[in-house]
């Protein structure tokens, strides 16, 4: 039985796709933005574990010349750069890799959306990997899913039940579709994600910017402490759910709150910025910044929580106005 190991097992490489001209970046100054920004996390994972980086035909040079040596470069055609919802997701049977490929479609098919290549990049990256492609039915992406590698999967309803990419699909049928994956047997709803999320270029609702696992029974949960902002309530009722859920093995989960940077808006509009999208990887954490009082805070509660990890903050906020953050555009290969 094939299964999605969790985060923090170990990795063979990390995946990502370097960013190109499309609605998300269509001024030269945020493609050149965005282009520093993928670059600097890529150099940090690679501080741990070789990254594979996925560029539009006849970009290498450009890319090589930011990313600098170490980093392996292949070229694809690309729409966009959020390798965690366009590629694969890994799994295995403890003896051999193979990818689930999700159905995609622009994140609910938003209209300023292009996926004619990036609905092939999991096909292509499990080829470069040489592993079996597993295709899916659902319409899914990999930050709308996280799992603790002991059968529990987090999941948020406006995503996976939403009618954007689902139509017509009940509950017991996506849970039946991603335990059948993801070799997973206890699915936690949240309700919805972040509201910012829920913006042009959000993705209406991704788990790995609310919840993530830490480890077996410990999930860390986005907290908003300043009643101002609108997901104060939301993630208060995140939190509750949480804390009332029990996992695949039947314990009750430790819920870990992470509070949002305390910056609320930028340039007027309410933000999603969270520290919950960080990366693991071989021995280190990658975690958001955000030029926030609360970064350092962040920090040392990353350290506390992973004592054999190196924990490497990385400038986020280009990230994340273009949609993501850095789990967003990162992918693991496990090791088999």
């Amino acid at each position: 039985m094939f299964r999605m190991p969790p985060e923090w097992a170990p990795h063979e490489r990390t995946w990502m796709a370097w960013p190109g001209r499309n609605a998300t970046f269509a001024d030269p100054s945020e493609l050149a933005r965005a282009e520093a920004a993928w670059a600097e996390v890529a150099r940090a994972v690679a501080r741990f574990e070789p990254v594979t980086m996925v560029v539009g035909p006849g970009r290498s040079d450009a890319a090589r010349a930011l990313l600098g040596p170490g980093i392996d470069l292949v070229e694809r055609e690309l729409d966009d750069a959020w390798m965690r919802d366009t590629g694969p997701t890994f799994v295995t049977d403890g003896q051999r890799l193979a990818a689930v490929d999700w159905t995609f479609n622009g994140w609910g098919g938003q209209e300023w959306a292009a996926w004619q290549h990036d609905a092939k990049i999991a096909a292509s990256v499990a080829d470069l990997a040489g592993t079996a492609v597993h295709a899916s039915p659902l319409v899914n992406e990999g930050g709308g899913l996280h799992v603790d590698g002991e059968g529990t999967v987090l999941l948020t309803e406006t995503v996976q039940l939403g009618p954007e990419r689902n139509p017509g699909w009940t509950r017991e049928r996506v849970e039946a579709e991603i335990h059948a994956r993801l070799g997973t047997s206890k699915a936690i709803w949240l309700p919805r994600g972040l509201t910012a999320d829920y913006g042009r270029f959000g993705t209406r609702g991704h788990v790995d910017l609310v919840a993530a696992f830490a480890a077996p029974g410990v999930v860390l949960a986005h907290t908003q402490p300043d009643p101002a902002h609108p997901d104060h309530e939301p993630c208060a009722r995140n939190v509750a759910l949480l804390r009332a859920a029990t996992d695949a093995r039947g314990r009750r989960l430790q819920v870990v709150e992470v509070p949002a940077p305390a910056a609320l808006t930028v340039e007027g509009a309410y933000v999603d910025h969270s520290y919950i999208n960080h990366y693991l990887c071989n021995g280190g954490v990658v975690l958001c910044s955000f030029g926030d009082p609360r970064d350092a805070e962040a920090a040392a509660l990353f350290r506390r929580l992973f004592p054999g990890r190196e924990v490497v903050q990385v400038g986020a906020r280009t990230v994340f106005a273009a949609g993501g953050g850095i789990h967003c555009i990162t992918q693991q290969q496990p090791l088999p």
